[in-house]
């Protein structure tokens, strides 16, 4: 995720976190016992795991954090693995929705990619749910944008994104990405497959869709 410049646009951004995480908490708050146990589109995880990392970097000081990683032996996948699992049993669904709304305006964001990907990380999860669940929820268009033009593929093999040989290319706004044969689809799908998301059947289009839909 690249970074934004300018008073403005960066308070354009921070404003879009916090109307995303409010309307995230609304989403967690209508869910049924059942769903909260569904998978999300992240491997190994159910609804509540992804809903108790969306708030981890509320809830974890820095120096917990540090903690937390040497328990982890400086694995930074094992220790959100970790943490999520435990914070999921331990708090109430309730809970979990509320830390998002109680902090719409906190100013955490990831140590790489600033506070645009801040953004991308409560979109992106928030998609983890809400496809799934087949809840239909469709991001507003400036906040994708946001996400969209900076889309880097210096992040791809962090998050595991194999996009080599496609061009995505939106089918509800004017955005495409890469060179190669074309896969078509909502552009908050296509967002989803750069941070390494394979989808459920039918959201994708063209000949090498298949690559990117879930078994």
């Amino acid at each position: 995720m690249g970074k934004v410049s300018g008073e403005h646009a960066e308070s354009a951004v921070r404003a879009a976190i916090a109307a995303e995480r409010r309307e995230l908490a609304t989403v967690f708050d209508g869910l049924s016992a059942t769903q909260w146990d569904e998978a999300s589109l992240c491997s190994g995880w159910r609804v509540r795991e992804v809903a108790a990392h969306l708030s981890f970097g509320f809830r974890y000081s820095i120096p917990r954090v540090a903690v937390e990683l040497v328990k982890a032996r400086g694995s930074l996948n094992r220790m959100t693995d970790r943490c999520a699992r435990e914070d999921a049993a331990e708090f109430s669904t309730e809970e979990l929705a509320s830390f998002l709304r109680d902090n719409a305006n906190h100013p955490w964001k990831p140590p790489v990619g600033g506070i645009v990907a801040a953004l991308g990380h409560d979109v992106v999860h928030g998609l983890d749910v809400t496809v799934p669940l087949g809840i239909g929820r469709v991001v507003p268009e400036d906040r994708l944008r946001i996400l969209l033009d900076a889309v880097d593929p210096k992040s791809f093999a962090f998050f595991g994104a194999r996009l080599d040989g496609v061009r995505l290319r939106a089918e509800d706004l004017d955005w495409s990405f890469g060179s190669g044969s074309p896969v078509s689809g909502a552009a908050q799908d296509l967002l989803l497959l750069t941070f390494g998301r394979k989808l459920p059947a039918g959201r994708l289009r063209g000949p090498e869709a298949g690559r990117f839909t879930l078994a």
